[in-house]
């Protein structure tokens, strides 16, 4: 597919195709139930991914989001409690 008529596909995409191929990038499989290979996978989440800036899908709801977390007070670890302050620590001994 040209990077033209990519470009275009994105401009074009309706907000019913983007969910439905960011579902299908989900699933790894198409409405049908046919599989999506590896191709076809990379291609659909390269469009989700443009269509998603392109239309200013607030942050939160694009995909692969992932939200950041703190632990206790702004990851100070002053609200950890103890037995669980040294889990990370604990785990690399093995």
């Amino acid at each position: 597919m040209s990077e033209m008529s990519f470009d275009r596909m994105i401009q074009q995409m309706t907000p019913s195709i983007y969910e439905s191929l960011k579902r299908a990038v989900s699933l790894r499989k198409w409405p049908d139930g046919r599989m999506l290979t590896a191709e076809q996978t990379e291609l659909c989440l390269e469009a989700v991914m443009r269509y998603e800036l392109e239309n200013q899908v607030p942050e939160e709801q694009r995909v692969g989001y992932l939200q950041r977390r703190t632990c206790g007070s702004a990851s100070s670890g002053a609200d950890v409690p103890p037995e669980l302050a040294g889990l990370a620590r604990d785990a690399g001994s093995d």
